[in-house]
């Protein structure tokens, strides 16, 4: 049996490095827990947040693009991500720290089928914290006690992330036929899916919205990524993804992850990634994001990577 089991990360564009490691560490209180560089394009940081080891569903993750412009809103474009609170109250707590600290913020309101509460980071990407009211999350999400947040209010993990599309159906059909996603709601301009059933740690809210394709900026969402559990499922995912009629970038060794992008119809990216080996691969679970950790094939050209980049801390 070949499943989905929910996301695996999603990443965004950045301005400024810093001024996103403040954010996330000291208002959401997510741990920061690998620094490094975008494989890619070495002179550019890659800055992963999530709960104490950064397990699967968790992960934020930052490319920072300090001659990056805004973001222009449109459609064709992954636009907000929906991130799990335990309670209520949490959603009060949250508001009220937001108030205090100056965050661009809505009232609590419902968002599928759940109380949430809107808000935007310093780049003006879209989040949402939605009340969880108890539900199972994965097992492996493990509470990260140094936190600036109380436990009984942390973020617990990523919930549904909203895609907005020109149709709704061809993302469906992949979402559906291809990954086996299940149909949960369903009407002409939105539809829920769940690759877990009753779960919303991998949910995918879909809005249909005709109009000019997103221009990518600072705090646009680049891919999401949603998770398999070793390089065998990845490499039957491959085929499927090739059997479909996309073009797949073939597996690439991410060090932390093993790994597989295409675009969708809509030209929405995703990446299949597998749950291992993690980022304890080169770090122990009390240095996690301390220092620059690099993938063993850029080790060599460290003291040219360092010299490029500021200074987080």
């Amino acid at each position: 049996m070949h499943i989905i089991s929910g996301h695996h990360h999603i990443s965004m564009l950045t301005k400024n490095a810093q001024v996103n490691n403040q954010f996330y560490q000291d208002i959401l209180g997510l741990r920061r827990v690998k620094k490094s560089v975008n494989q890619d394009d070495p002179s550019m940081y890659h800055l992963f947040y999530g709960d104490l080891v950064g397990s699967t569903g968790t992960g934020l993750t930052f490319f920072e693009m300090p001659n990056v412009g805004r973001t222009i809103q449109g459609t064709n474009a992954i636009t907000q991500i929906g991130l799990l609170v335990p309670s209520y109250e949490s959603l009060v707590f949250w508001k009220k720290r937001f108030e205090l600290l100056g965050v661009k913020h809505n009232q609590i309101t419902t968002y599928a089928g759940r109380e949430a509460l809107h808000f935007e980071d310093t780049d003006g990407l879209r989040l949402i914290l939605l009340n969880n009211n108890g539900d199972a999350v994965p097992e492996s999400w493990t509470v990260w006690n140094d936190s600036v947040i109380d436990p009984q209010h942390r973020i617990l993990g990523m919930g549904p992330i909203e895609i907005t599309v020109r149709s709704i159906d061809r993302l469906a059909r992949t979402l559906k036929e291809m990954f086996g996603y299940i149909e949960v709601s369903r009407s002409d301009q939105d539809a829920i899916y769940q690759s877990v059933a009753g779960q919303s740690y991998g949910e995918i809210v879909i809005k249909e919205l005709e109009g000019v394709s997103e221009k990518p900026g600072r705090g646009s969402i680049h891919h999401l990524a949603i998770s398999v559990k070793n390089v065998d499922e990845l490499q039957h995912w491959d085929n499927i993804v090739k059997e479909r009629g996309f073009h797949s970038s073939g597996i690439v060794d991410r060090f932390y992850f093993q790994s597989l992008y295409f675009r969708e119809s809509n030209g929405i990216l995703f990446e299949i990634a597998t749950d291992g080996p993690g980022f304890t691969v080169d770090s122990t679970v009390e240095e996690l994001g301390k220092t620059l950790d690099l993938p063993p094939f850029l080790e060599e050209r460290r003291a040219e990577i360092e010299s490029n980049l500021t200074p987080l801390d």
